[in-house]
């Protein structure tokens, strides 16, 4: 990825390389978990269930990472899965994944842009988005595909950070636009968004406990791997990036006790024919 000064807004391009890079590197798979996303499986469950999956449901899961809510809602819900990802390393892991778990049958992964989905209009019943809508640049031009792709009466999930009020200096950087914060919406800005590119019916339900789960894994995560740098053994982050990143966990922390930051579900509906 090409340098950006620190007087210079990142390019559309930038943003989203940088974000790839970011969710396929090894140590945020170690400081996230499998699911990069605060809630893990047991959110995605819950929102296939407000989303109604069942066998037959054509399910598109955009920024998909290395597989892991395709691979499971197509195993809990019997339904036809296609994960597309803008990381082509997060893409091959996918794919490694569904043939380990013999799912290839339901679920493929293709490698893409969000804001460019190369898919036939009305090919998809539900589109699932998870906490990546808010790294998009072009978030209106993603919903908008998100329409195109669904048929009449389709369905459409995400769950994000949420953000409201001003954040520290800190917390408005590229790095923590990758890390879901300095470009999230209020939930309200979620669902103006969806409503914007034609979805109606709109149901938001909040979960700020998986937020302060995920802040606090991270937290110890990088402590463990400070007290291995510590101990002279190999870590994935040098100890100035760690230190850096305890200190930038600490003010994600404090911005998620003073009700600044969140996380929350936001479902909405297309017009039946």
């Amino acid at each position: 990825m090409q340098q950006v000064h620190a007087h210079e807004e990142p390019t559309s391009e930038e943003i989203k390389q940088c974000c790839a890079m970011f969710y396929a590197s090894d140590w945020a798979q170690q400081l996230l978990g499998e699911s990069y996303h605060p809630g893990g499986v047991a959110l995605t469950e819950r929102l296939g269930r407000l989303l109604d999956l069942g066998p037959g449901d054509r399910v598109l899961d955009v920024a998909c990472g290395s597989g892991t809510s395709a691979l499971h809602l197509a195993a809990l819900f019997g339904c036809q899965v296609t994960g597309v990802d803008y990381s082509r390393d997060n893409i091959e892991r996918a794919r490694q994944k569904a043939r380990d778990a013999d799912l290839v049958d339901r679920v493929t992964f293709q490698h893409g842009d969000a804001e460019h989905l190369n898919y036939p209009t009305a090919a998809f019943d539900v589109v699932m988005c998870e906490c990546a809508l808010c790294t998009f640049p072009d978030k209106p031009a993603a919903t908008r595909e998100f329409r195109r792709v669904l048929g009449a009466g389709g369905r459409v999930g995400i769950s994000d950070v949420t953000r409201d009020g001003v954040l520290p200096p800190e917390l408005t950087t590229l790095f923590a636009r990758s890390a879901c914060i300095a470009d999230a919406l209020a939930a309200e800005g979620y669902a103006a968004v969806l409503t914007g590119a034609g979805f109606s019916n709109v149901h938001i339900e909040p979960h700020q406990d998986a937020a302060m789960e995920v802040i606090e894994r991270v937290r110890l995560g990088l402590l463990g791997m400070q007290v291995m740098a510590g101990l002279g053994q190999p870590t994935p982050l040098s100890r100035t990036d760690l230190r850096r990143g305890l200190d930038l966990t600490k003010l994600v922390a404090q911005a998620a006790r003073d009700g600044q930051l969140g996380y929350t579900l936001v479902i909405a509906r297309l017009p039946s024919a």
